[in-house]
């Protein structure tokens, strides 16, 4: 598997976003976990799958504990567009306090084409769209992240499968994810346990509900909402306008 620049190192958001390829049946099978620790937050991960066209708004909500016992409480919304070609435009967001007169605000515009292997990075404030190759293996299918029910030095992991339901009108399939860390594995003096529910679309090919629990990051919820699978508008693809863009693709060879 080949993935050129699919996170820019300013954005990357620690090893819950790492795209990575398992063997399977001579293919490799695309798992990105969801989740991150940053005021930018990555959240689900959309695969460029051509014939799945669809727009949504992903909504976050980011519950991270504090020393006292309590939680603050981070939110935002982005949309997400993908066309028949597979090509996905997105916004990234800063997250922002729940419930405070500060809001989210568009901070970069991605853009890619697997087609023409190329992948837009569009800051917002400076008006430049930085350019890069992007590739994935023809080889490549996309699937959702499962661990299975495991036991290893340390600590175990437990796979649970909830059945089929349907989400926003789309055949979804539910899992959920139970992680342990025994004590003393890693200076912890009582078990860590960390869970993982998500709600997997298989013709869309990721995640429209992803619930992510874990003991240092605290409660992450992304909901996608106002889905709509009729073809998007091409004009979406397009540079956004006034933008400058700076070519790094030479750089990278």
């Amino acid at each position: 598997m080949r993935i050129w620049r699919l996170f820019p190192s300013y954005i990357f958001l620690s090893t819950a976003l790492v795209c990575f390829g398992q063997q399977q049946g001579g293919d490799h099978v695309v798992r990105v976990p969801d989740g991150g620790q940053s005021g930018a937050m990555e959240s689900i991960f959309v695969p460029p799958k051509a014939g799945a066209p669809f727009s949504l708004t992903l909504y976050t909500e980011w519950k991270r504990p504090i020393g006292n016992g309590g939680t603050i409480t981070f939110t935002n919304e982005r949309r997400i567009v993908r066309d028949s070609k597979g090509r996905i435009f997105q916004e990234r967001a800063a997250l922002a306090p729940k419930n405070t007169n500060l809001k989210s605000s568009v901070t970069t515009i991605q853009i890619t084409d697997p087609a023409k292997h190329t992948w837009y990075n569009c800051v917002v404030a400076a008006k430049v769209c930085e350019l890069y190759g992007y590739r994935l293996s023809t080889t490549d299918k996309f699937g959702p992240l499962r661990d299975g029910n495991l036991v290893y030095e340390g600590g175990s992991s437990q796979d649970e499968d909830l059945g089929v339901s349907s989400t926003l009108g789309v055949d979804t399939h539910g899992y959920r994810e139970t992680r342990t860390v025994n004590p003393g594995v890693s200076g912890n003096d009582q078990p860590l346990v960390s869970v993982r529910e998500f709600w997997y679309s298989p013709h869309l090919a990721f995640n429209l509900i992803s619930i992510v629990d874990n003991p240092f990051s605290g409660h992450q919820v992304f909901t996608a909402r106002d889905l709509n699978t009729a073809e998007p508008d091409a004009a979406m693809f397009e540079i956004p306008a006034g933008f400058a863009v700076a070519d790094h693709r030479a750089e990278e060879k």
